[in-house]
């Protein structure tokens, strides 16, 4: 059990932080790399098992998703993408076509404004199969470090516990250990280009 203190907690998160953020700005090739790790993971059981899944939809240096919506679209599912509103929740839209996207005002592609309100788009979090999540750093035990923002943890608790939680990330951005607290979530995988880790999920 580690005996740091909360704020030596948070300056060891911020330095991890720093570093998998440099890791990932420096990476090369990093296309080549999401396609590989996209493909894993559509290639998972729990993918072709699910009806409703939601992917993050990729902003700045993270594993890239957005080219292979369009595939993913093709697949019979009702594929849902999140968006933040003005409160810093993040809300759930199920995407029917590459068209319900735009560019926002921070440059994320993201729903229109004019669809993303209407009653029959709105999908509650306890639809999910399969939620595809993004982050800064990982372990090999699924433990997720994400921007400091807190976005995906108020929307994972609301998440059906049988419903895996999969995070892609690149290899750089995995670590021997990330310091959690009682509140933070486990993932259920950590996919990277090299490998598919089994994380601790939300089991005690």
């Amino acid at each position: 059990m580690s005996t740091e203190t909360l704020a030596e907690l948070q300056e060891h998160k911020k330095a991890l932080r720093e570093r998998a953020h440099e890791s990932r700005r420096n990476l090369e090739n990093k296309d080549d790399l999401s396609r590989v790790i996209v493909e894993r993971f559509v290639a998972l059981p729990e993918y072709s098992a699910a009806k409703s899944v939601l992917f993050y939809v990729d902003v700045r240096a993270e594993v890239r998703t957005r080219f292979y919506l369009p595939t993913a679209l093709t697949h019979g599912k009702k594929i849902v993408v999140p968006w933040c509103n003005d409160t810093g929740e993040l809300e759930l839209f199920w995407l029917r076509d590459m068209s319900d996207l735009a560019v926002g005002m921070y440059k994320i592609l993201e729903p229109k404004s004019d669809l993303r309100n209407l009653p029959d788009r709105i999908v509650d979090v306890r639809e999910l199969d399969l939620i595809m999540v993004p982050g800064v750093a990982f372990d090999a035990d699924g433990a997720r470090m994400g921007h400091g923002k807190g976005y995906y943890d108020k929307l994972l608790k609301h998440a059906r516990s049988d419903c895996p939680l999969v995070a892609l990330a690149f290899e750089c951005q995995m670590f021997p250990m990330i310091p959690m607290q009682a509140h933070d979530i486990f993932m259920d995988k950590v996919i990277t280009e090299s490998a598919v880790y089994q994380g601790r999920g939300r089991q005690l």
